[in-house]
């Protein structure tokens, strides 16, 4: 028996419980044997409810995203067009990397279903589990000064951002630099990568972790007060498919509009969805700990703070924490 002869049987049984006797008795295996592939389901993305007295019942398959089917739902001229999917690697920040590396054009975009080792800034590790989020990473060949890369991360948490307000009609927004929120949870990662010779960048690898799907059973319990997903917020499954078409657009566009414009509009649609312009914070930098109010962003991505003093002081890296209630 494999697990696809035992999803049949939950098929043929939509929207009702299958005993574990009917299932050995159908599949002739133990009920140890069912019980091991039903946990070997549920990890790939399958949720089943379980009960003493019925038995299991499925309740969500996972919507697998398909190299072919995703691409021909694409409507962007570059972004995405070359695709490379996978089903389960250490991170496809690496593989671009590589492909990058080897060539591959502009817009050349890897998607797992489940990343090993998907990691966040500051080499954080990123919960990355099958056929619930969208992982990703794209490579990005822009015609500026490296010092402007700070100014692509800002652009692509403006991307997202925009795209999944639209999707979800949830209350997202960015907390600097690129964290984006719901609530006061995170349900994205991003994290440029860049690599530059003559001091104009080469390439840059832009990788995206959205936690669409996933549960809380999906998160270890000490991420539960921190971090949340789309599904969670919005009390219902999104299509991932849906999410990835919409952010390339939105990114692709805006991607545009900088080489052509310059920065000053991107920094003004970020400033709209910052989530810490005018509230107190901390903020963990470098030289130590501030505590100050964003007042606005600078051309160069730095974020200006107010002090208690009253001075302002630009940041250029900086953890920022949970705004601060002074009443």
């Amino acid at each position: 028996m494999n697990s696809e002869t035992l999803l049949e049987v939950f098929r043929q049984n939509r929207d009702q419980y299958v005993s574990g006797a009917l299932m050995s008795q159908k599949l002739n295996v133990s009920r140890t044997a069912i019980w091991k592939h039903i946990k070997k389901l549920e990890a790939a993305g399958y949720e089943f409810e379980a009960s003493t007295k019925l038995g299991y019942r499925l309740l969500v398959e996972p919507d697998p995203i398909i190299g072919e089917q995703l691409r021909d739902r694409l409507t962007t001229v570059r972004f995405g067009k070359q695709l490379v999917c996978f089903e389960e690697v250490k991170s496809t920040q690496d593989l671009a990397r590589t492909l990058a590396e080897e060539g591959a054009p502009e817009g050349t975009l890897v998607i797992a279903e489940k990343q090993t080792g998907g990691r966040g800034r500051m080499g954080r590790g990123w919960v990355s589990p099958q056929g619930k989020g969208i992982w990703m990473s794209m490579i990005m060949r822009p015609e500026v000064p490296i010092h402007c890369a700070p100014q692509l991360t800002l652009l692509t948490a403006v991307a997202l951002c925009r795209s999944l307000k639209r999707i979800t009609s949830l209350p997202i927004g960015i907390k600097w630099p690129n964290d984006l929120l719901v609530n006061g949870k995170k349900i994205s990662g991003i994290l440029l990568e860049s690599a530059a010779e003559d001091e104009r960048l080469k390439y840059i690898i832009a990788g995206i972790g959205i936690s669409v799907n996933l549960t809380e059973s999906d998160y270890p319990e000490e991420l539960l007060s921190k971090a949340t997903s789309l599904r969670i917020a919005g009390g219902h499954s999104f299509d991932r498919t849906v999410i990835i078409n919409e952010f390339l657009k939105e990114w692709e566009q805006l991607y545009d509009l900088f080489q052509q414009e310059g920065f000053s509009s991107i920094l003004s649609l970020w400033e709209s969805l910052s989530v810490s312009i005018g509230k107190t914070v901390m903020l963990n930098t470098p030289q130590g700990e501030l505590i100050g109010v964003p007042v606005g962003l600078e051309e160069s991505g730095a974020i200006r703070v107010r002090r208690e003093d009253g001075s302002e002081v630009a940041i250029f890296s900086a953890e920022m924490g949970e705004p601060i209630d002074r009443r």
